[in-house]
């Protein structure tokens, strides 16, 4: 469901209805009279509508996170706030550019519109700008040459699915200035190879048992989850172009089952 649609066309559908009895009808009602319904309650959500159109559009967007795929920087459950500005202001609806601010930095966590259906919205962490050589094998990323440190961190359990135990090693990793830590299950592979679809530029990236080598087009961006072994990312379904990105995720602000999780800063 294309939110941002529904919100423009309740606001066109409004604004008219507004902007027509404030140019022809209110003057042709007496001055006692009764605005009718159809009227009456299109004036009064207008003003409503407008401001968060506004809002979702040009500055804060709210998310809820769906699925495991960002453990344990962010737990399913977890509802978001997104900036909508700092990669550059968009047009609503559209998402076409028409102010530069700031380009995605390696390390942010960032909500973009899933390449292989633009419908839904998608959560990864940026690990490769444009022009990087993003490399993952037997677990160990390398970006441009120079291999991302990790700290083990101990152990990090839970429950897939509502069913599914799992057991992973949490590492702390740092990623171009922002800290945060992901899960490592040691015995699955870096790729599934046979999940690895056939998308735009695929012929940037090589792929064998030990994982794979990518290299980023210009205007593109490589995503991976926290969570690396439970995330369908940009391993499977390849690059994120520029026009996709939504905005910079950047903090929680309600989970029902983990209130002390309220006002986290997601790193």
């Amino acid at each position: 469901m294309n939110f941002a649609l529904i919100m423009f066309l309740l606001l066109v559908v409004t604004g008219t209805v507004w902007l027509l009895d404030y140019l022809f009808f209110a003057k042709r009602r007496a001055a006692d009279q009764r605005e009718p319904w159809w009227v009456e309650y299109p004036k009064s959500f207008f003003p409503v509508i407008l401001v968060v159109f506004l809002l979702r559009s040009f500055l804060v967007e709210p998310f809820k996170i769906p699925s495991g795929s960002m453990l344990p920087t962010l737990l399913v459950g977890d509802f978001i706030l997104v900036n909508k500005y700092t990669y550059g202001i968009r047009l609503p609806v559209v998402n076409v550019k028409i102010v530069d601010v700031n380009q995605p930095q390696r390390g942010e966590v960032m909500v973009f519109r899933y390449p292989v259906n633009p419908s839904l919205d998608y959560i990864k962490r940026v690990v490769g700008l444009p022009g990087d050589q993003v490399v993952y094998r037997n677990k160990r990323l390398t970006i441009n040459g120079s291999e991302v440190e990790v700290k083990r961190a101990g152990e990090f359990n839970y429950v897939e699915g509502g069913l599914s135990f799992v057991s992973t090693q949490r590492f702390d990793e740092n990623l171009g200035g922002h800290p945060h830590a992901i899960l490592v299950q040691p015995d699955v592979p870096s790729v599934h190879l046979s999940g690895v679809g056939n998308f735009p530029n695929r012929e940037n990236c090589a792929y064998n048992d030990e994982g794979f080598s990518c290299k980023v087009p210009p205007g593109h961006y490589f995503m991976m989850g926290d969570n690396r072994d439970s995330s369908s990312d940009s391993r499977y379904w390849g690059f994120v172009p520029e026009q996709n990105i939504v905005g910079k995720a950047f903090l929680i602000w309600w989970n029902f089952d983990e209130l002390k999780r309220i006002g986290r800063i997601i790193e």
